[in-house]
């Protein structure tokens, strides 16, 4: 049995004072003060002095290791013991060879796959608690409200397509009305204005010109850089010392 450790940062790699002094003060009301979160890096740390983690990076795995609690990039928090694991050695190399794998630094994702996520996939396959919620809160709820935008575009155009849809049957109804109604001899002055066919020429002329739906404006992804981090080691030895991180965010 091993404990299972993870150090939490305040991300402050943004290379600007003012914005580091920002996100401390953000981390500092949101989860100081109320417990809500903050804008957190995270690392696990299981066997040996390194801990382990998730970065962005255009080619290879994403997972690195650095010295433990001394990531560079970041300001050091604390620390919080998750529990224990009863994983040989062996068998959590094994489980870092497979995330190294399947967590390449290409699909970094700010709100949906950061470096918080990493650690929680990690913790569970070592068979301990996840990270506290706080540590990745606010990354959830962006992803959440970015789902339900998405979600919303998708309702309307979908709105949208049945509106006109609609229109074209009753339309086509309107036009069916009017061909049988040809034999009719009422023909001069405004009489024409309660005929079927002056309806359908009127609500033609109505779904064609006047009653386009106006197109909703697009939600654009952010492209937001994620955690950058350095070229992993082998994976032969992952438990051993990588270079450096890039960078956060």
């Amino acid at each position: 049995m091993t404990e299972v450790i993870v150090h939490i940062y305040d991300v402050t790699n943004s290379g600007s004072d003012k914005t580091n002094n920002t996100i401390l003060h953000i981390n500092k009301i949101f989860k100081d003060g109320i417990g809500l979160g903050g804008i957190f890096h995270s690392a696990v740390q299981v066997y040996g002095e390194d801990e382990w983690s998730f970065g962005f990076c255009e080619q290879g795995t994403g997972v690195f290791s650095c010295p433990s609690g001394k990531n560079p990039m970041y300001t050091y928090r604390e620390c919080i013991v998750l529990g224990q694991t009863s994983f040989s050695i062996f068998k959590v190399n094994q489980i870092l060879r497979e995330l190294s794998r399947e967590w390449p630094g290409s699909s970094y994702d700010l709100l949906s796959k950061n470096c918080n996520h990493f650690c929680d996939e990690f913790c569970e396959r070592l068979g301990v608690p996840k990270l506290p919620g706080w540590v990745n809160r606010f990354a959830n709820a962006g992803d959440t409200a970015m789902e339900v935008a998405g979600n919303t575009a998708i309702r309307f155009r979908q709105a949208k397509t049945e509106i006109v849809s609609a229109s074209k049957v009753a339309y086509r109804f309107l036009a069916g009305v009017a061909n049988n109604a040809t034999g009719s001899s009422e023909s001069t002055g405004n009489s024409n204005r309660g005929t079927p066919r002056f309806q359908a020429t009127w609500f033609k002329n109505l779904i064609t010109t006047g009653a386009k739906p106006s197109s909703s404006s697009e939600i654009e992804n952010q492209d937001v850089d994620g955690d950058r981090q350095p070229q992993q080691q082998g994976a032969g030895q992952p438990l051993r010392h990588n270079s450096q991180p890039w960078h956060d965010m």
